[in-house]
């Protein structure tokens, strides 16, 4: 007899004798076995009983079944749900208590379930049935979703997943925090919602929502926690009217007349003219730019409308201090100023809000802010220019506390003005070519042979000299060109590494990759397609990721598929500058990562510091623990090497093997290897 043909036998063996009505489902919340006493009580059949839906429960009563079950699975101690309200065949409905004990079977979880019948009066029937009517229409009106204590969906209504484009299966399962937009400011949104609920409080207002394809959408949100009657938490209702077009109407309003709606301050879009007509008219003026600190947790103490209030009085004092000064709210907790007054008076309004504090139900709010100064024309030329300037300098002022405004310093002006140049030029250098490739060679510590290059890109520009990968990297990521930079150094690297191959040299290369790159999810075709056109074997190429690279590929498993399709295929990864990024080790689990390299930082001082000695040796051996290679990068001394030979470091580079040079000098390099061989 198979497994569950026994366990429904032992149920109709045990069970049918009980007065009561009597049923079990299994984890989805199929019936799978239905008692004579609940046909009887009832009138459904078990073939009546077994569809998707219980008959018992009606379409508006779908979710409040799916969190009983769902909140039993999760419990090993029976639980009594009290006035559940149910349907018979005939039309007529009753009020029940239902007894739930789940269990395990053959390594599947099934829930038992006892009826209770209770007789009610007519008035209590009536008042149930206006209940049950009222169910039904907020399902017929509204999106409505399901969530137990943890955030998980368990029931999903037909509004809800036409618009989200969700199966009915599909949902199920899914975080709350997965119907957001994936923004910082959505996921403080939807973080900021559930601890609303996990406090026992409602929570209602317009939140920006996606779909499963990735299309935004708003809604009006109202979320309440449902409790039993000792008050205890059982799931959390959500209910959600859809005001897309209203929002895009809103913003189209603001948009003609720029104004901020809450404040009734000048909006961005505005503000972006004004700039530019100040610019056009050779205006000179400060660009004041700043966030009040910590405004989420602000928004945490207070709901909706008090944060309103706050934004209110905040803006007042705005208005009071700079008087005859263009002010624009440009985001959420975000202003900007356009003013010819000094700076010292700028900075003074830190004061002023310390001296007249903003008075929230009779409470102070802590208000402090940080801010930037940007000049026209002196330290930045555009609005764009303007407002990452800005960005810039709030960035150093919350990295040191926040609570202050400050200028952009000389050393800042120069730097940012040096990357608004590569940016500008960068794509000019992609489009003719004018990077070039280094090579890097690492040796083995045993062999004392050459086996890999690291491929370094170089660029040398006219107008701005020698731009470092150190430079050039992260301005390539922030403009979007560090894929086309990632397709040259993979085309450059194969060609190279093919040309060696056809010589006899046993080398392989290795470049620098991005998870950017990464998410591209043609990356493993564009690579084969690379190695194909130039006749490259692919265990001649190794790919170099960071530790934030890995701890961000760790949570995504298209990109894993990737790595291993590609380690499948032949192709080699290197862990870099390993011991200088992130504690989480669980991606040396996860990814198909052969050798790590220790970061320089750690071997220039190894000789002076015996806990760095000892740190070294620690990662070597760690590395070794998992059968992984481990490198040592920026050797620059026969005293490094020596003692990193002791360690039991299987291979080097720096400047002890050779600074980065060309393909040209790295043959030569190989041929005197040749040379020596055979001369032995």
């Amino acid at each position: 007899m198979h497994s569950i043909e026994a366990l429904l036998d032992s149920c109709s063996t045990i069970f049918s004798h009980l007065p009561y009505p009597t049923f079990l489902t299994n984890k989805e919340g199929n019936i799978v076995w239905w008692s004579r006493e609940a046909e009887k009580h009832f009138g459904y059949t078990f073939d009546d009983a077994k569809s998707e839906h219980p008959p018992l429960f009606d379409n508006s009563l779908q979710g409040h079944f799916s969190s009983i079950l769902e909140n039993q699975l999760h419990n090993v101690e029976p639980i009594r749900y009290d006035s559940v309200l149910l349907n018979h065949s005939n039309g007529e409905q009753s009020m029940a208590s239902l007894l739930a004990k789940s269990f395990t079977f053959e390594h599947d979880r099934y829930v038992l379930f006892v009826i209770e019948t209770d007789y009610i009066s007519n008035s209590e029937a009536s008042s149930f049935l206006e209940l049950q009517l009222l169910k039904k229409n907020l399902s017929e009106s509204f999106m409505i979703l399901y969530l137990d204590k943890e955030g998980l969906i368990t029931h999903a209504n037909t509004h809800f997943l036409k618009k989200s484009n969700w199966t009915p299966k599909r949902i199920l399962g899914k975080s709350f925090w997965q119907l957001f937009p994936n923004t910082p400011d959505n996921t403080k949104i939807a973080d900021n919602i559930m601890n609303v609920l996990n406090r026992g409080e409602r929570f209602h207002g317009a939140v920006e929502k996606t779909t499963k394809d990735g299309t935004n959408y708003w809604v009006n949100l109202l979320a309440i926690p449902v409790t039993d009657k000792k008050n205890h938490t059982l799931y959390y209702l959500l209910l959600e009217e859809e005001i897309t077009e209203k929002k895009l109407f809103q913003s189209r309003l603001e948009q003609i007349a720029y104004v901020d709606m809450e404040t009734g301050l000048m909006s961005r879009h505005r503000l972006e003219g004004v700039v530019q007509e100040y610019i056009e008219e050779k205006r000179n003026f400060s660009f004041v730019f700043f966030t009040i600190d910590q405004f989420y947790t602000l928004k945490e103490i207070f709901n909706d409308q008090t944060e309103a209030e706050l934004l209110i009085e905040f803006t007042k004092r705005l208005k009071v201090y700079f008087e005859e000064t263009t002010i624009a709210r440009i985001g959420r907790d975000e202003f900007a100023l356009l003013t010819p007054l000094s700076d010292w008076y700028i900075q003074g309004f830190t004061n002023y809000l310390k001296q007249h504090p903003i008075y929230l139900n009779n409470k102070i709010v802590p208000i402090t802010i940080s801010g930037a100064i940007t000049k026209y024309p002196e330290d930045q030329q555009s609005y764009i220019h303007l407002i990452k300037a800005s960005n810039a300098t709030i960035q150093k002022v919350k990295q040191g506390g926040g609570g202050s405004i400050v200028s952009l310093s000389q050393s800042d002006q120069n730097r940012l003005s040096r990357t608004i140049q590569i940016e500008k030029r960068l794509l000019e250098a992609l489009n003719h070519q004018d990077l070039h490739v280094m090579y890097l060679p690492q040796k083995d510590v045993q062999t004392g042979k050459i086996t890999s290059v690291e491929a370094l890109v170089r660029w040398e520009d006219e107008v701005l000299g020698v731009v470092s990968p150190e430079e050039l990297i992260p301005i390539a990521e922030e403009t979007g060109l560090i894929n086309e930079i990632g397709n040259f150094m993979l085309e450059k690297c194969c060609e190279q590494a093919s040309v060696w191959q056809s010589k006899g040299f046993p080398i392989k290369v290795s470049f620098n990759s991005s998870i950017r790159e990464f998410r591209d999810k043609n990356m493993v075709k564009t690579i084969r397609k690379m190695l194909q056109k130039y006749n490259c074997s692919p265990d001649t190429l190794i790919i170099e990721i960071t530790e934030k690279f890995a701890l961000e590929a760790e949570a995504e498993k298209s990109i894993i598929q990737q790595m291993q399709t590609l380690q499948a295929d032949g192709v080699s990864f290197v862990l870099d500058d390993f011991g200088t990024g992130y504690a989480s080790l669980r991606y040396l689990q996860l990814l198909p990562i052969s050798q790590l390299k220790v970061d320089k930082s750690f071997i220039s001082s190894l000789l002076q510091q015996e806990k760095l000695q000892s740190l070294v040796k620690g990662l070597i051996q760690f590395g070794h623990s998992l059968n992984i290679r481990v490198v040592a990068e920026g050797v620059e001394t026969e005293d490094q090497f020596t003692l990193l030979m002791q360690m039991g470091c299987d291979s080097i580079q720096g400047y002890y093997v050779s600074k980065p040079i060309s393909a040209s000098e790295i043959e030569s390099l190989l041929n005197k290897e040749t040379k020596t061989v055979k001369n032995i």
